[in-house]
């Protein structure tokens, strides 16, 4: 089991930038694919980003390619989402998300642990 816990949100302007944390507990940080969500109000939970267990791929919804970019220090037990040209439609609380195993990285369904989630607010 793996416990998660998000951090780095809060209010930026629109085209500023913001980078979220994800600290996960315990010693197989590295067993697991890791992937970000997120949901703004009155929507449903949309997947962001994702990265295999070495960090050698990595997938993204359409609409943050170029802008995001998500990476993972094992040796410190860590996923980052770095968030750049930040659009007032990104505002949403923020999720990470750890799987044992994957076949379809952008469905919520298929992870096994969930941070509580960081809100990330962007000001037009």
């Amino acid at each position: 089991q793996v416990q998660l816990v998000e951090s780095g949100g809060g209010l930026v302007q629109a085209g500023g930038s913001l980078r979220l944390s994800c600290a996960a507990s315990g010693r197989t940080f590295s067993s697991y694919f890791m992937g970000w969500f997120r949901q703004a109000p009155g929507k449903e939970r949309e997947f962001v980003a994702a990265i295999t267990r070495s960090g050698g791929n990595t997938y993204y919804v359409d609409s943050v390619k170029g802008r995001f970019t998500i990476t993972r220090d094992n040796a410190k037990n860590t996923v980052y989402l770095q968030m750049n040209s930040l659009k007032p439609e990104d505002t949403a609380v923020y999720y990470c998300a750890a799987a044992h195993t994957v076949y379809s990285p952008n469905h919520p369904d298929e992870y096994d642990y969930w941070g509580q989630g960081t809100q990330v607010t962007v000001s037009s």
